[in-house]
């Protein structure tokens, strides 16, 4: 499923540094703005401690993780949404993506230029927040030009609906506020779905802080969290100078002490890439066998059929059963075999939503 997660925020934030850390693509990181001018697109593998259990057990000739797109988008400006700096550009890359990573700048160093010369993490979130509103402000006030009088003479009951939700959107925007805080229902929101708004995205809050910050955090982290609490938004604490660090080290042996040394049982970029397939609304499902064991994304509330389709269409197509047991009955139990015997593999039809960890065999016909 190509999903992704777009990387925004000021130049110098340490966005790129961070993109380094998550992927195997190398982003330019430097001490000046605008050092990523195209979006980086970066393949993140997700990681999953129930995979490497079920390799464990079926000993598989294959091993396939997840996966999710990460995209570093370039640094922006005030007016951007006015065409200034890279705009017209940023703002385009960050239409395309499925959510937001935005990261904000936490520490105190004289030595990385701050591109407006001082640090202020709410200054920045604003800076960008308010450009996203305003191009999301001009792409609702067109659509209200569009439909407003077909709205007050006609009877269309879908282009009335369109006009009400667009002017509640409308006057949200108007007081600074984004999309995703607007006060309409998630059947509203298909109104405008089509509008692609960009502060409707979910959005993942990382504070970037210097290292002795990374486990506690600092007064900037706690400006973040107050700032953004109504979002329902979530804010995780990352060094980014650390995940670098991390990252240049050899062995997984050196990683894992490296981590324990600053008190840390993970890095930060595990947290991230699985905060950001949450932010997604992603789940996963397991098949296992002796050629392969694999990890599968589908869509949270996915179906039976659908979550086959992730594999081949002709699966959904032809679609007959599947045969479902709980990762929690595997492991106890250690194989498909014992779960057989043990009457732990139920049979589902086309309206089973499949649950996150379940692992699954289908049946189709073409």
């Amino acid at each position: 499923m190509a999903l992704q997660c777009g990387i925004v925020g000021l130049p110098n934030v340490g966005k790129s540094t961070l993109f380094n850390c998550l992927s195997n693509a190398k982003a330019q990181a430097a001490n000046f703005p605008f050092c990523t001018i195209e979006p980086n697109i970066g393949v993140i593998t997700v990681p999953d401690a129930r995979l490497t259990k079920l390799a464990e057990l079926v000993k598989p000739v294959k091993v396939q993780p997840n996966n999710i797109e990460i995209v570093d988008i370039a640094g922006l400006v005030k007016g951007a949404s006015k065409g200034e700096g890279l705009g017209n550009q940023f703002l385009g890359n960050i239409k395309a993506t499925n959510a937001i990573i935005h990261v904000l700048r936490c520490f105190d160093d004289d030595n990385v230029i701050h591109v407006d010369g001082s640090v202020d993490p709410i200054r920045d979130k604003e800076i960008i927040d308010t450009e996203l509103q305003l191009k999301d402000l001009d792409a609702v006030s067109k659509r209200i030009q569009k439909v407003e009088k077909m709205a007050k003479t006609g009877n269309d009951k879908d282009v009335k609906k369109t006009y009400e939700v667009c002017n509640i959107v409308k006057n949200h925007l108007e007081t600074g506020k984004s999309v995703r805080t607007a006060p309409i229902s998630e059947e509203d929101k298909e109104f405008i779905s089509d509008l692609f708004l960009l502060t409707e995205k979910p959005v993942l809050y990382v504070c970037n802080v210097d290292e002795k910050s990374v486990v506690n955090g600092n007064k900037y982290v706690d400006l973040v969290r107050e700032a953004v609490k109504e979002e329902n938004a979530e804010v995780l604490i990352i060094s980014a100078q650390i995940e670098a660090e991390i990252a240049s080290l050899e062995s997984f042996e050196e990683r894992q002490m490296f981590l324990e040394d600053l008190g840390l049982t993970e890095s930060g970029v595990a947290q991230l890439i699985r905060a950001a397939y949450k932010l997604l609304k992603l789940a996963t499902y397991f098949t296992a066998g002796v050629q392969e064991v694999r990890a599968w994304t589908i869509t949270q509330g996915f179906t039976a059929p659908q979550a086959a389709g992730v594999i081949h269409t002709d699966f959904e197509k032809g679609f007959i059963r599947a045969e479902v047991i709980k990762y929690q009955d595997f492991v106890s139990l250690g194989s498909e075999a014992a779960c057989k015997e043990a009457g732990k593999l139920g049979v589902e039809g086309k309206t089973y939503i499949v649950q996150d960890g379940d692992i699954m065999h289908f049946r189709f016909n073409v």
